[in-house]
């Protein structure tokens, strides 16, 4: 007498059994999930504006049209006698280190002469 054959099984009962087993997520697992993360972002948008620390928008962060460079040149410019370095740190706030290096910058370029030592006049 052959034997019997067992129940057959489907291979969508075979895919069902894995999903369950290893946890699998399915495609309505995956749609919901994706919901949830549409609300959370609308509600983080919503409240950047509302709360007291607005989100910064990165696309609205630009450079200012005026360099270090071209704020140490303005400042002898200015001055007809022409500006010494104690003067120059004193009106642009910059450190030692990075005057010297834009002083020998604009000398190098010809923007700016030296009067005498350390007194410094635009051309």
């Amino acid at each position: 007498m052959p034997r019997r054959k067992g129940k057959a099984i489907s291979f969508d009962a075979m895919v069902k059994f894995f999903m369950q087993n290893y946890n699998i997520p399915t495609k309505k697992d995956v749609d919901k999930l994706m919901a949830k993360l549409d609300r959370i972002e609308n509600l983080l948008r919503a409240s950047a504006t509302v709360g007291p620390y607005p989100i910064k928008n990165r696309i609205s962060r630009h450079k200012t049209a005026l360099t270090a460079i071209d704020i140490v040149y303005d400042a002898i410019k200015r001055s007809r006698k022409g500006l010494g370095f104690t003067e120059i740190q004193a009106k642009t706030g910059f450190g030692d280190k990075k005057i010297r290096n834009i002083i020998f910058r604009l000398n190098k370029i010809g923007k700016i002469k030296r009067k005498s030592r350390g007194i410094y006049i635009a051309t």
